[in-house]
């Protein structure tokens, strides 16, 4: 195999990589967003658990639905970086919440995995989607 050859199948493969980590990061964003500006049962009862008020899930929706959409346009590398700091605070908001509230590691390893998804789509961004 040629140098170009290695350098095109590493390009394709990092390029394969961070579409389907953003993709999942994206959707769990657009998803739980959704259902948070819908306050479906679900929702509703994680936060009553967890100790935060009704309102807070539908303020949290908000902010995920455009950040899901920024994630996945071309360009708006700032806005990407405001989305995925967004992300990463919920997320780690929620392991630390789980974990108050006595839930144990299992309630916190989702939120804990997709912040190693987030953390793996925000590394293998191509150019065009950095800031600097």
């Amino acid at each position: 195999m040629t140098n170009v050859a290695v350098a095109s199948a590493t390009t394709r493969g990092r390029a394969i990589a961070y579409w389907l980590t953003t993709a999942v990061v994206a959707a769990e964003l657009a998803l739980g967003g959704v259902w948070d500006l819908l306050q479906i049962p679900y929702v509703r009862s994680i936060m009553t658990h967890l100790g935060y008020p009704p309102y807070f899930a539908f303020f949290m929706g908000l902010w995920k639905v455009p950040g899901a959409l920024v994630l996945l346009v071309p360009g708006l590398p700032r806005l990407k970086e405001w989305a995925y700091a967004g992300m990463l605070f919920e997320m780690a908001g929620a392991v630390f919440s789980h974990f108050a509230v006595g839930d144990g590691i299992s309630a916190a390893a989702v939120p804990g995995f997709l912040i190693a998804l987030l953390f793996g789509s925000w590394a293998l961004r191509p150019p065009d989607r950095r800031l600097c």
